[in-house]
């Protein structure tokens, strides 16, 4: 990143419905101001919808819902011309590097994560399908394809970070080109820190 660059931010939301309230307090007010002080990129994260809800009629939804979320973003003032915000499965080195990194990372480590069986609970699962258990990987493909350096995720997802950073480290290890390592931030506050590069 040049010096006068600006720090790259990434979040966003699954689309599992229509955005309410709460999301806009919880998240969308402080993604508005954020856009100014970032260069923002915000991912409507289609495939991992698919983790927890793989049912056929919900499927068939998911564009409604990444079309509702779309216009809720740009109704609250997030600007096209400040940020970016794209639909996860229209990038295809998504899926590319989700596959990569798959071989970077042991079955034991992700069932170690807590937010993941908490996933599948709420999720009403019995079992933890691969999917799910993947979660975190992709997650590091969304995260480090953009080369996001800050990342505010709830504490629920501060592991997945944390798992995204070894990735990222086994990838650099690997690879003459270093990828970077984001940091986290808990929402609604944003700490920016020097990443590794």
């Amino acid at each position: 990143m040049s010096t006068n660059a600006k720090p790259r931010l990434l979040t966003g939301d699954r689309p599992t419905g229509r955005l309410h309230l709460g999301h806009y307090v919880g998240s969308l007010a402080n993604r508005v101001k954020l856009q100014h002080e970032y260069d923002a990129f915000f991912i409507i994260a289609d495939l991992h919808t698919l983790t927890t809800r793989p049912e056929p009629n919900f499927i068939r939804e998911i564009p409604n819902f990444i079309r509702e979320m779309v216009l809720d973003y740009l109704a609250v003032g997030i600007d096209p011309d400040l940020s970016s915000i794209f639909v996860q499965s229209a990038i295809p080195e998504t899926y590319e590097l989700n596959l990569l990194f798959e071989m970077l990372v042991t079955v034991p480590r992700l069932e170690r994560l807590p937010s993941l069986k908490d996933m599948a609970r709420d999720a009403n699962l019995d079992t933890l399908p691969f999917g799910l258990l993947g979660y975190p990987v992709l997650q590091a493909a969304d995260i480090l394809l953009p080369r996001a350096h800050i990342v505010p995720v709830g504490k629920d997802n501060q592991a997945h970070v944390e798992v995204t950073r070894e990735i990222a480290r086994r990838f650099n290890l690997q690879r003459p080109r270093p990828a970077h390592q984001p940091s986290s931030a808990k929402r609604p506050c944003i700490f920016p820190q020097r990443v590794l590069a």
